[in-house]
């Protein structure tokens, strides 16, 4: 146990963000670099190293995290590494990324704040980067078996990394010009630098790992013949078919879903292009969709000089305490300020588009909306609530609906999908194609990066025992897994 007094003596701190004025010019990360490492000793020691740790329930991988925190309260950072990579491939993701379940299973939370398990888990990651901690782990011997992994984003690239270390020889595909899925081209600059993830790509090549960018399973090559190259295949190609919203004047020039929208912001920082070819510059902005991507929009539309940033919402706002029906240890819906609604913008629950309106050139230039209540979980209009608010450019960021199904992919391979609408999968991961497996979004739908995560090591275990007859690789979860806090 780190400090029996801990949590009795110290209070929760959280990493410190820069000043708004100053990071709204800048698509740097948002927090103040070095802020952490000061406090992250008083802060891991609040952890209560408890008989039953709630907190590993709320993780889908499974992290060691009273031992993690026992080991940085020492500032221990190589031990600490060590437990943290035991089960988590890619912990300078999550650290940054993931809404931290674990945090609201952490037992401390029944009446105080809760240990600040996320800020420990990249202080940890961070200082291992800089102390040489993380290297490669090229595997002792090759099994001979090759596997295509489709999709790098989170799922993609665990399974991958899992199985180069088992011993078989990988490729990953992936269809953009660069490897990292939405890590890449969905998640804003300012959340996450793209640093993390090149030098990850580079400790996976240094192990084995073969890539492959700009080819798209299913348009630039035949599923079928993928399948007859490798021994077996993951599929991790993600649910990337966007939510629409089909009302009057969706048609209209300058309504985009986030995923048209949020890409181009970063292939600018990657250099790519000068400007964004769509740009909040002096526009009035209307974000519809109240989640993370929403926030994403929000603070690239900061970024870009918007006029105005409206978000709209269906659902009313959320509470700041737990409801009754949400208790501790499941993962509560909050109210929740990001660092983007820091930054300035309206925020607008409890209402719904009814139609756009624009100009003669057809460009959007006004959103209609009425108030909403729910009647047997529907929302209807609330009459004489109808009114209109300026949107010269409209992102649509409600969720998406499954895997891609236009570019042939689920059609050649002969994939069966469950009623969702995802990929179907077994306890192994395994679909009804033999030598094809699912993980991370395209088989359980739009999720957390930690699911993904541990999706993907879970699937390498199914591939490697596929490809051997047994595998000693670790599998955090099951397809059917549902942890307390979903």
């Amino acid at each position: 146990m780190a400090d029996p007094k801990g949590f009795l003596n110290h209070e929760r701190e959280i990493a410190k963000t820069r000043p708004v004025e100053e990071r709204v010019k800048d698509w740097n990360e948002v927090y103040q670099p070095g802020s952490l490492l000061p406090i992250i000793s008083k802060q891991a020691s609040r952890c209560m190293d408890c008989g039953i740790p709630f907190c590993h329930n709320g993780c889908p991988l499974g992290n060691l995290i009273p031992e993690w925190n026992d080991y940085a309260y020492r500032e221990d950072w190589t031990e600490a590494s060590e437990r943290l990579h035991a089960t988590n491939n890619f912990p300078e993701f999550t650290g940054r990324l993931c809404p931290a379940p674990c945090e609201a299973a952490c037992v401390l939370g029944i009446n105080q704040p809760p240990v600040t398990i996320k800020n420990v888990e990249v202080s940890i990651i961070d200082k291992a980067w800089d102390n040489g901690d993380v290297t490669p782990q090229p595997p002792e011997r090759l099994s001979g078996k090759t596997v295509a992994v489709i999709g790098s984003g989170p799922a993609g690239l665990a399974a991958a990394q899992q199985l180069t270390r088992a011993g078989h020889t990988v490729a990953v595909y992936e269809r953009a010009d660069r490897i990292g899925g939405l890590l890449r081209y969905g998640i804003p600059e300012f959340k996450m630098e793209k640093r993390h993830i090149n030098r990850r790509i580079e400790q996976m090549r240094a192990e084995g790992t073969k890539f492959r960018t700009e080819v798209e399973i299913g348009r630039d090559l035949d599923a079928k013949k993928l399948r007859k190259r490798y021994d077996a295949v993951v599929i991790a190609a993600g649910a990337t078919t966007s939510r629409d919203l089909p009302v009057p004047g969706r048609e209209l020039n300058g309504i985009h879903f986030a995923m048209e929208y949020l890409p181009l912001a970063n292939k600018v920082q990657e250099g790519d292009l000068t400007v964004a070819p769509i740009s909040a510059e002096g526009k009035h902005v209307v974000v519809i969709g109240g989640g993370d991507t929403g926030a994403d929009c929000v603070g690239t539309a900061h970024r870009q000089g918007a006029a105005s940033v409206t978000q709209l919402e269906i659902m009313g706002k959320p509470g700041e305490e737990r409801n009754a029906n949400q208790p501790w240890p499941t993962f509560p819906m909050l109210y929740k300020v990001t660092s983007a609604h820091e930054e300035g913008g309206e925020r607008v629950y409890s209402v719904s588009t009814t139609h756009f309106e624009g100009d003669e050139d057809g460009n959007v230039q006004w959103l209609h909306l009425t108030e909403v209540e729910f009647k047997d979980g529907r929302p209807e209009p609330k009459p004489g609530t109808e009114r209109k608010i300026p949107a010269q450019l409209v992102t649509l960021a409600m969720g998406f609906t499954g895997t891609d199904r236009e570019n042939g992919l689920v059609e050649q391979f002969g994939l069966e999908l469950d009623q969702r609408g995802n990929v179907a999968r077994d306890g192994d991961f395994a679909t009804n194609v033999p030598g094809v497996f699912v993980a991370g979004d395209a088989g359980r739908g739009q999720s957390l990066i930690v699911w993904a995560i541990a999706e993907g090591r879970s699937a390498a275990k199914g591939v490697d025992r596929f490809l051997t007859g047994a595998s000693a690789l670790p599998a955090p979860i099951k397809p059917t897994d549902r942890a307390l806090t979903v």
